[in-house]
C-alpha cells in the first residue's frame, strides 16, 4: 500500500472517530459505560492495528486482525442503530427515528469507506 493510501486511511479514520465520538456522547446515559465504551474501545483497537500494519514488514496477520476489528466495529454500530441509541435526542427537534437513521447512515458510510481501504490494502498484498 502506498504512503498516500496509508495517509488517506489515517485521515479517514480520524475523521470517522471525530464524528463517532460526537454521536457516542449523545447515547442514553445508561449506555455510556456499556455499548458506547465498547464501540470506542473497538475503534481505538482498530487504530492500533492501523499503526502496527504501517510499521510491520510482514503485514498479513496484522491486517487480518484489523479487518476483524473493523467488522466488529461495524456490527456494534449496527446494534446501536437497532437499539435507537443514535437517535437519543437531548434538545433536537427532529424525530428520534429520523435522527437515528440519519446518524447511522452517515457513520456507517464512513466505516464502510474505511473497510474498502483496508480491503484494498489486503488485496494489494496478495498480488
Amino acid at each position: 500500500m502506498a504512503v498516500d493510501s496509508e495517509s488517506n486511511l489515517d485521515k479517514k479514520f480520524i475523521q470517522t472517530m471525530r464524528l463517532l465520538n460526537i454521536y457516542l456522547n449523545h447515547f442514553p446515559s445508561h449506555e455510556k459505560h456499556g455499548l458506547a465504551l465498547k464501540i470506542r474501545q473497538t475503534a481505538y483497537d482498530m487504530y492500533d492495528f492501523i499503526v502496527e500494519a504501517q510499521k510491520r514488514y510482514h503485514k498479513k496477520t496484522t491486517l487480518t486482525n484489523l479487518d476483524i476489528k473493523h467488522e466488529q466495529l461495524r456490527m456494534q454500530v449496527r446494534l446501536a442503530f437497532e437499539l435507537s441509541y443514535f437517535g437519543h435526542p437531548k434538545t433536537e427537534k427532529i424525530s428520534v427515528q429520523k435522527l437515528n437513521a440519519k446518524r447511522y447512515l452517515v457513520i456507517s458510510a464512513s466505516i464502510d469507506e474505511i473497510g474498502k481501504i483496508i480491503g484494498g490494502w489486503i488485496k494489494s498484498l496478495k498480488q
